[in-house]
Parts: structure tokens; C-alpha cells; sequence
């Protein structure tokens, strides 16, 4: 099974240079993907335009988006943006699609939230599909470019946590970017099953399933579950600070790399092509043991 890991894009006051430094670090180190997220009312980096940068500061690590939300985006403009941001890193680009749960997010931008449907996203997947095939979508004299690197453009997967979403996408996702709260092992299985079985219906080749969760070390936190939960009370600011503390002292991982290794072991039992993990600090140290951890 490989193992990604998540910029910290939802720390607060993110910097470029410690962005900068996670990227190099992760691209130089044994991580399978480096990944990242899109909210729009929140104090993070864009999404899009980080892409461009991340292409820029890498040469070897893939590149995947958990997730974009194309109902915040023109899909044109869209697509010529994942297109250009898939060239520019040679290919290696899988994008994770999802309808978000933020209304403040679709509020910003003047987005419709009764669009916020799978039939939507699908519909919305096929655009960028048929944009990086070259097809004239606006009706203007020529066709949106440039193509992506590769025929047929980047990977697409399905960011979800519900069964009826992730049956539906089996259409046109290649895959699921999964997310687990808790740690539910039972639950995972569960949605990884949905999706052999819907893909399979399909005759579609088998769906990429990857997953991934929130992560505090003991080894570089005096504190690591008090870590996740500072960081979830910032990162879930659209969710009254009560359900917030209710949720942190079981939500995603805190401990030692050993009990990681453990837990990283039980989600390949499952199946897992990838997992990536979230960090809930910005502080460097994390990647060196992590590194060194899976080396």
C-alpha cells in the first residue's frame, strides 16, 4: 500500500516558504503522493494556483487534489487550469472531485448550492473530459487547450463518504478519495466494497481506493490528541465549537509511529491502494520521522 501525505494548507498562517519546504521534503522523501484540499471562506492557499507552484517545486511525487469542488469553478475554465497545472508536472496529476459540504463556500463565490448533487459533479466531470479530448464545448471558433499531458487527461476520483454518491460515480470516476473521521476500519471496508461492486457493474476497470486521515505524533507532540483537536477546532470553524470537541478525541490518528504502522498495516488489510496522511501541525519535524518511518 502506498503512503501520501497532505500539505498543512489548512494550518493557520501557512507561509510560502514552509510550503515550500513540505513540498521539497515530500517530493526528496519515500511518500507516494503529495496532496491538498480546496476551501474558498477560509484562510487558506488557492487551490488551483497552488497546483502551479507545487508542479514547480517537484519533479518526482504525484500530485492529488482531495478533493476540488468543480461547482465553485466555470468547468471550462477549469479544465484549462488542471490541464496547464497536468503539463506542467509531467502527469503527474490525479484530481479528487467533490460537491463539499461548506454552503459559506459556495455562498463566496455566488455559486448555486442546489447544485451540490452527484448528478451535478458528474455532469461536471464529463465537461473536463470532453474540454481535454479537445471538444468544442463553448461553441467559439476553437477549442479550449492546451490538452493535458496525457491522453484523456488526469485520473479522476470521487470524494465521498456516502455509498449512493460513490455507486453513482462509478460512470466516470477512476477511483475514490476517501476520508476517514474516526479511524472505522468497518466502515471503510464497507465503501471500498461499494465501490468494487459498483465499478465491476460498470466493466470498468477496478476503482483506485485510497483513504486518509488526520495524524499527531508522539514522537514530535508533547501532546498529539490536544494537536488534533487545536487543529480541528481552526479547520471546522463552520461547526459549533461543542460538536468539534466532541468529535476530536476519537477523530483520526495520535500516537506513536509505531501504533501508525499498526494502523497504516490494518487499512492494506482492507484493500487500501493509498493512504494519505493530514497532518494537524505545520511543524517540519513530522516529515523527517515519517520519512524515516517508511523508508
Amino acid at each position: 500500500m502506498d503512503v501520501g501525505l497532505t500539505l498543512p494548507v489548512m494550518e493557520p498562517h501557512v507561509g510560502a516558504e514552509t510550503l515550500r519546504d513540505w513540498t521539497s521534503a515530500i517530493d526528496a522523501g519515500p511518500f507516494s503522493s503529495i496532496a491538498f484540499g480546496e476551501r474558498v471562506a477560509f484562510d487558506n492557499p488557492d487551490a488551483l494556483t497552488l497546483l502551479g507552484a507545487v508542479a514547480a517545486w517537484t519533479t518526482r511525487v504525484p500530485i492529488t487534489t482531495t478533493v476540488i469542488v468543480p461547482q465553485l469553478h466555470d468547468p471550462v475554465a477549469l479544465a484549462k487550469a488542471l490541464a496547464t497545472a497536468d503539463r506542467l508536472c509531467g502527469g503527474r496529476l490525479t484530481v479528487g472531485l467533490g460537491v463539499g459540504g461548506r454552503e459559506e463556500d459556495y455562498a463566496a463565490v455566488g455559486a448555486d448550492w442546489d447544485t451540490r448533487r452527484i448528478a451535478d459533479l458528474g455532469e461536471r466531470a464529463r465537461t473536463l473530459r470532453r474540454v481535454w479530448a479537445g471538444d468544442n464545448v463553448t461553441g467559439a471558433t476553437l477549442p479550449v487547450g492546451p490538452p493535458p499531458y496525457r491522453p484523456g487527461g488526469p485520473p479522476l476520483l470521487v470524494g465521498t463518504h456516502g455509498r449512493r454518491t460513490l455507486a453513482a460515480a462509478a460512470g466516470w470516476a477512476d477511483g475514490l478519495a476517501g476520508m476517514s473521521l474516526d479511524l472505522d476500519l468497518g466502515a471503510t471496508a464497507d465503501l471500498f466494497d461499494v465501490a468494487r461492486s459498483a465499478w465491476a457493474g460498470t466493466g470498468r476497470p477496478a476503482p483506485r481506493l485510497t483513504t486518509s486521515f488526520w495524524f499527531a505524533l508522539a514522537e514530535t507532540s508533547a501532546d498529539p490528541r490536544g494537536q488534533v483537536h487545536r487543529h480541528l477546532r481552526h479547520y471546522m470553524n463552520w461547526i459549533p465549537a461543542a460538536y468539534v470537541d466532541a468529535l476530536a478525541p476519537t477523530a483520526g490518528f495520535a500516537g506513536t509511529v509505531a501504533d501508525l504502522r499498526a494502523t497504516l498495516r490494518r487499512f492494506a488489510d482492507l484493500g487500501a491502494d493509498e493512504v494519505q496522511l493530514i497532518p494537524t501541525s505545520d511543524d517540519p519535524r513530522q516529515l523527517e520521522v515519517l520519512a524515516e518511518a517508511l523508508a
